[in-house]
């Protein structure tokens, strides 16, 4: 947080820590009720999401800088890279104005999702030391013994049912790291993304997870790709959800809909 204070100090700006979970939007209702005009998250995907659901609908913007272990929107939006570059767009940058989605009435901007992310998500925000390391090997021992599920999906096109590994529904074309889990998708088009993986076996688990960074999910034929505005998913059994790596419990019917042009926000010009 130093270089942060630092350049806060230089520029007239106030720098807050928060203090706990969901403090991040108390401190940005405070904030956006003061009359703040640019209101900066300065952490993770759930600081990120704390914050920008704040400003959601507001005429405040939205600044990131990145400091998670994806980053998944801050990269989709060219803002991720050094400290630096972070911080100077604050002063140099443009403001664009994005969508975001609402997954069980929960706002996220990067990724929601059901079955195995929601699962991997929960083991992750458990652990001390977190990182991108840590989440495939995080991922490997919950995958060992995990049971894909029955999803019933109703999207634009009608209903269909699948069996899958994971559902995600996605704003931005990527979970982070630049694992790309909807490609193609954009944030600023009026709709949502939904990936259904189908179930990981280990003979073809490692071409999935290529394809996932190479961006060529598409060319899977066993892989559900949708755009739309609304998305139902229902299950058998109540779960968790995730948003933005945050996770909720969720009951057998979660609704995924898309907020256009609901977020102010700070980007490269």
């Amino acid at each position: 947080m130093g270089p942060v204070r630092d350049w806060a100090a230089r520029h007239g700006a106030e720098v807050v820590a928060t203090e706990r979970p969901g403090h991040g939007r108390e401190l940005a209702q405070r904030a956006l009720d003061a009359g703040i005009e640019l209101i900066v998250a300065v952490g993770g995907d759930g600081t990120m999401n704390e914050i920008a659901s704040v400003l959601c609908g507001n005429p405040a913007t939205f600044g990131l800088i990145p400091c998670g272990s994806g980053n998944g929107l801050a990269r989709q939006l060219g803002i991720h890279g050094s400290l630096t570059h972070a911080l100077d767009l604050l002063r140099v940058g443009r403001t664009a104005v994005i969508d975001s989605g609402l997954a069980d009435g929960h706002p996220f901007f990067t990724v929601a999702g059901l079955g195995f992310e929601a699962e991997l998500a929960a083991r992750f925000n458990r652990l001390k030391k977190r990182g991108f390391l840590r989440y495939l090997t995080t991922g490997t021992d919950l995958w060992r013994g995990y049971e894909c599920g029955d999803y019933t999906i109703q999207h634009p096109g009608g209903s269909e049912t699948v069996r899958a590994f994971t559902v995600a529904v996605a704003n931005a074309a990527q979970y982070g790291n630049d694992a790309l889990i909807a490609p193609g998708a954009r944030l600023d088009d009026g709709l949502i993304n939904l990936t259904a993986l189908p179930p990981v076996r280990w003979w073809h688990g490692p071409g999935l997870l290529q394809r996932m960074f190479a961006g060529t999910l598409s060319l899977d034929p066993r892989v559900r790709l949708q755009a739309g505005p609304r998305f139902v998913v229902e299950r058998p059994q109540p779960g968790l959800l995730h948003t933005d790596g945050e996770t909720h419990a969720a009951g057998t019917r979660v609704e995924f809909t898309v907020r256009p042009a609901s977020l102010r926000i700070r980007v490269p010009a």
